[in-house]
């Protein structure tokens, strides 16, 4: 097997350039394919994505990670463009990732077009990845770590505080950079549009579903993810709480190497996916 090599490529995004690294062996060959969809406030080089992502590529997968447009995060990691953070939407990043398989299917981003197609997604992109999986044939595996199973993330008191206000400061906690949240999110939830119903779309997931989620989950509680599980039935997904994990499952930032937990996470996570697309 060809050792893989990586790329990088830019795409016009809803806010700004997708910046897409592309992890793969033998690139003239289509082979089958993984897409990564970052959380809030993450990034495709946070903590463990980028060891994970060439441990998927060294197993035969092609691997595509990605900044959304509106992460408000460059090539080095850093928080460069607050502006398109705090302008981003969940409708936003459908649109990005949609993009992004469309020119992995289409062999615009160095490889030749893919075979079948994996999304794996952690918290928020985990909730991206059920609703884009519903709306797209050519995937054929999902994969959730610790994902939202709601868009509606805040109680109306602090939506109502947030609209009189104009912003809502979000800390970079790593950093301690404040960031703008502008009402563009909100504006994108209260339009009642169906196609962000998380829950409802997990219903009609038909392919092949891991669901992974800690039990300890300071930031998604496990509840969300059993709800997951039970929209989508045991015939499609198949859940897997972690005892005593976290939102990351022992991963950090900058990555100092794997925890007992974020082994067993990434190993489900591999297995799965040769399983299913090889």
């Amino acid at each position: 097997m060809a050792t893989p090599t990586l790329t990088r490529h830019r795409l016009p995004g809803t806010l700004g350039e997708i910046l897409i690294d592309v992890r793969a062996g033998g690139r003239a060959t289509p082979r089958p394919a993984v897409v990564l969809v970052h959380g809030f406030k993450g990034f495709k080089d946070w903590g463990l994505w980028p060891s994970f992502a060439e441990r998927l590529a060294r197993a035969g997968f092609t691997m595509v990670s990605f900044n959304l447009s509106g992460s408000g995060v460059d090539d080095s990691g850093e928080f460069v463009f607050p502006e398109r953070f705090g302008h981003n939407t969940f409708s936003a990043e459908l649109q990005d990732l949609r993009r992004v398989v469309d020119a992995l299917a289409t062999g615009e981003l160095g490889v030749a077009p893919a075979g079948p197609i994996g999304l794996l997604g952690h918290s928020r992109g985990g909730g991206m990845a059920v609703l884009h999986t519903v709306r797209d044939p050519r995937i054929r595996a999902l994969v959730t770590w610790a994902a939202i199973a709601s868009v509606d993330r805040w109680p109306s008191a602090q939506r109502a505080a947030w609209r009189a206000a104009g912003t809502m400061p979000v800390t970079n906690a790593r950093t301690g950079q404040v960031l703008p949240l502008y009402p563009d999110v909100l504006d994108d939830i209260e339009r009642g549009d169906a196609g962000l119903d998380i829950e409802a779309a997990a219903r009609r997931v038909a392919v092949p579903w891991l669901i992974v989620h800690g039990t300890a989950d300071e930031a998604v509680a496990l509840s969300e993810g059993e709800r997951l599980a039970a929209a989508a039935g045991p015939t499609t997904a198949r859940f897997v709480p972690i005892p005593g994990a976290g939102h990351t499952f022992g991963a950090a930032h900058p990555w100092r190497g794997a925890a007992g937990e974020t082994d067993r996470v990434m190993d489900e996570t591999l297995s799965f996916l040769a399983g299913e697309l090889c």
